[in-house]
């Protein structure tokens, strides 16, 4: 059965392949090499993935995925696209739907020329689902209080402060700004100088 994360797992292997390992990313300081390693480790190396999310294991993490990194590339790209382990295959479309769109667009927008991609109401629909439960997480540290309107789609809330942001846009591009990526986000925001600009630099993501 196809899948909107199996779908987005294979187009970032086919890029990766035709961009190589030391293509630019949006991820800072990474390589293609080091994203495709993170998504390796991140799926198959539970000793070492804990770091991702606390700083005080980061360094065996850092450490394992850079062995990864330095490993061949194909063998590298496969195993990206060979997917999750079988025990995490049925969360395959829950844990990754969101994962791999986002770092399929941090190699596409890291290149010169980049265009949003035309996707399907399925995927938008799919990505502002997902967006929804995480609005509050992902906007935590927004400073203000974030209104997201995605069009077609609905209407969130994150964030907290006096001061309110209005951000409207697809799923998808409100997906990117949620995580992190919001100086290639094509969305609108509608709030004072001062709140947009605290919004824009505000360190955003889980």
């Amino acid at each position: 059965m196809t899948t909107f994360a199996r779908d987005e797992r294979h187009a970032l292997s086919d890029l990766l392949l035709e961009v190589g390992p030391d293509a630019p990313t949006l991820c800072e300081g990474w390589r293609t090499r080091d994203l495709a390693a993170h998504l390796v480790l991140r799926e198959r190396r539970p000793d070492a993935a804990a770091g991702i999310l606390l700083p005080p294991l980061a360094g065996r993490t850092a450490e394992v995925q850079g062995r990864l990194a330095a490993g061949p590339w194909p063998a590298l790209v496969d195993t990206v696209r060979s997917g999750p382990p079988r025990p995490l295959q049925p969360l395959d479309e829950a844990i990754n739907t969101v994962e791999f769109f986002v770092h399929h667009e941090d190699v596409r927008r890291a290149a010169d020329g980049w265009e949003p991609r035309a996707l399907s109401p399925a995927m938008e629909a799919a990505l502002w689902r997902r967006l929804r439960t995480m609005a509050r997480l992902l906007f935590r540290r927004a400073g203000v209080t974030v209104e997201l309107e995605a069009t077609g789609q609905g209407r969130a809330r994150g964030g907290s402060g006096p001061d309110t942001v209005r951000v409207t846009g697809p799923a998808s591009e409100l997906v990117l700004l949620g995580f992190g990526r919001g100086s290639h986000a094509r969305v609108a925001m509608d709030g004072t100088p001062s709140a947009v600009e605290r919004l824009r630099q505000a360190p955003l993501g889980v």
